[in-house]
């Protein structure tokens, strides 16, 4: 493996200062590229009923609800349930929300703001990030192409759009981060990525891959490299573990420090974090391992033999599918069809254009990456850069969601690929050269396969879809619950696709809701639509519903009318329309039905 780990980011305060000020401009892109449709994901979610619930949670913290309460009270069956999500991400919204609530005078349009700004911000650092990295990777060259490709990358995924709030953009931009101090391979550089892998793994466990290979990769290169590499080892171990203990004590009330839980961040993954960190960087922080492949191989595997026997022993629960215990009629009508979380041979089938979004750019950075370590041997850069790109596009075969970190981090090798390419363009100038280079451009971006997977698997849709006509009809928008908002608070029987967006835009509290705590308001909400009408009758009113809403034009009320064709909801949707339930609004996209005294 080439190159060394100790010189600085190339560049100076000089390139910084420029990097910086292309990073606002790519946060500017977002801001106009939210502005360019009037502003319109604020008011159409889109199906992104994550973010919904979001501000939901955010709103419920301004408005007094304690830091260490997890609880979404208007979710679920009386009393809601505990969210598995962190208050790490709802801390830096609300001040947003706050701060611009204050200097406009308005807490809806504070909220708009920081519905724009949020994610602008994080694009503009996910830009950052990239070009910083490719900068430090492939030379000055490589900035320009990293900054472009990877921009619109981000803003190709999706995540990064006004309103999208979730969780999933600062993740990423934190595994950004992690690869960006790993290849810079000094001691704070590398502090800096174990501290970026702790907080994105506090923020959600989905990371956990990302999070386990940038720490081996910190303690492989301190293993194959030796006294090299005991500053991106040390450096990485303590950060990690100071960063997860913080975490842990900021987020975890005290009442739960001693309960563990799989799908959180607690005892389990703080435990495990601060033992594998610290005993990363004691080993490091040893000089005599230094001198010895044979000791640090030695140390290296015990401590890995160490944090392995916590998690067995202490947290066996915590090696199973997280989705084992499921209810079953869950899995079938609800988890079976949350795009998502689909393999990849299931995304072939169903929409194999996908698989040219989510994949293509992918695999021919691993392409890149490949042909030059067969030209030039395995460099220190190429090594990390592709470990995660290899654990990013394993994640996205295993659930597509993992194609989100695939595609960003792909942008790294595609620049530096783009810059030798100029190399040769501009060294020795020939057609041949010219075409390369701009192959290698075009190649790069990831809406150009977009695009031809489009064009490919569907030749004859329609190429000038509008945002108001691929959401009429789905109830993703927020005029569709205006009706519904007008009603006295009840709670609300719907599809649970429909839940985040009742909570955010109405004063009610809805039974379903797309998150796996929601059991048995799932369950719930499922025995009442599939069940024949007089059945369901007794259902609702034991749980006290009092609007019945249905959406025929969503996904999920086809998929549940189909299930049981002589159930409530299917009825509903033909318009047979039980004596116990009153039309309340039929003409628009969400149908409305009181519950009628009993």
């Amino acid at each position: 493996m080439t190159e060394t780990a100790s010189k600085p980011l190339s560049g100076g305060p000089a390139t910084l200062r420029v990097d910086l000020a292309a990073a606002l401009a790519v946060a500017l892109f977002g801001v106009l590229l939210a502005a360019s449709d009037g502003f319109a994901r604020l008011s159409d979610a889109q199906g992104d009923n994550d973010s919904l619930l979001r501000l939901v949670q955010v709103r419920d913290l301004l408005a007094g609800q304690g830091w260490f309460d997890p609880m979404q009270y208007r979710m679920g069956l009386e009393g809601g349930f505990p969210m598995h999500w962190s208050r790490l991400v709802d801390a830096p919204i609300a001040a947003l929300v706050r701060i611009a609530s204050a200097l406009t005078g308005s807490v809806p349009l504070g909220e708009a703001a920081a519905l724009v700004l949020w994610p602008s911000l994080l694009l503009g650092a996910g830009a950052f990030l990239i070009a910083r990295t490719a900068r430090r990777a492939y030379g000055p060259a490589a900035a320009f192409p990293a900054f472009v490709v990877g921009a619109m990358a981000l803003v190709s995924i999706g995540v990064f759009q006004a309103g999208a709030i979730d969780h999933h953009n600062i993740q990423l931009v934190l595994t950004l981060g992690v690869a960006l101090g790993l290849v810079a391979g000094a001691f704070a550089p590398a502090a800096a990525a174990g501290a970026c892998a702790a907080l994105t793994l506090a923020i959600g466990i989905e990371t956990l891959p990302y999070v386990a290979v940038g720490g081996a990769v910190a303690a492989g290169l301190f293993l194959v490299r030796g006294g090299a590499e005991r500053g991106t080892a040390a450096g990485f171990g303590l950060g990690f573990a100071v960063v997860a203990v913080a975490a842990f004590i900021a987020t975890v009330p005290p009442s739960r420090w001693a309960q563990p839980a799989c799908d959180a961040y607690s005892l389990a993954q703080g435990s495990v974090a601060v033992l594998a960190g610290l005993g990363l960087a004691a080993i490091a922080s040893l000089r005599p391992l230094s001198t010895s492949l044979g000791r640090r191989l030695a140390a290296l595997a015990l401590l890995g033999a160490v944090v392995g026997a916590l998690v067995v022993l202490a947290f066996p629960q915590c090696l199973a599918d997280p989705y084992a215990g499921l209810d079953l009629r869950l899995k079938r009508l609800w988890l079976d069809g949350v795009t998502e979380a689909q393999p990849v041979f299931e995304i072939a089938a169903r929409d194999p254009a996908m698989l040219f979004t989510w994949y293509a750019t992918p695999l021919l950075a691993l392409l890149v990456l490949a042909l030059s370590a067969l030209r030039n041997g395995i460099r220190r850069v190429d090594a990390i850069v592709g470990a995660l790109l290899v654990a990013a596009v394993l994640v996205s075969a295993w659930q597509v969601r993992g194609a989100l970190f695939s595609v960003a981090l792909a942008a790294i090798p595609l620049s530096g690929w783009i810059a030798s390419r100029r190399v040769r363009a501009t060294g020795s100038p020939s057609g041949a050269a010219t075409l390369a280079l701009a192959a290698a451009w075009i190649l790069s971006f990831n809406a150009v396969w977009s695009t031809a997977g489009s064009r490919l698997f569907a030749p004859s849709a329609a190429p000038d879809v509008t945002l108001a006509a691929a959401s009429a009809g789905t109830c993703y928008r927020s005029e569709d619950y205006a009706s519904l908002a007008t009603l006295p608070p009840t709670t609300v029987l719907s599809v649970s696709n429909l839940g985040s967006a009742i909570l955010a835009w109405t004063p009610h509290r809805a039974l379903a809701g797309s998150y796996h705590r929601n059991v048995a308001g799932n369950l719930a909400a499922l025995d009442m639509l599939l069940a024949d009408p007089a059945a369901a009758e007794g259902l609702a009113r034991d749980a006290q519903v009092g609007v019945v809403a249905v959406c025929p034009g969503n996904s999920e009320t086809t998929l549940l009318a189909d299930a049981a064709p002589a159930g409530l909801l299917a009825g509903l949707v033909a318009g047979r329309v039980p004596a116990w339930l009153e039309p309340a609004d039929e003409g628009a996209a969400l149908r409305l039905y009181r519950v009628r005294a009993d």
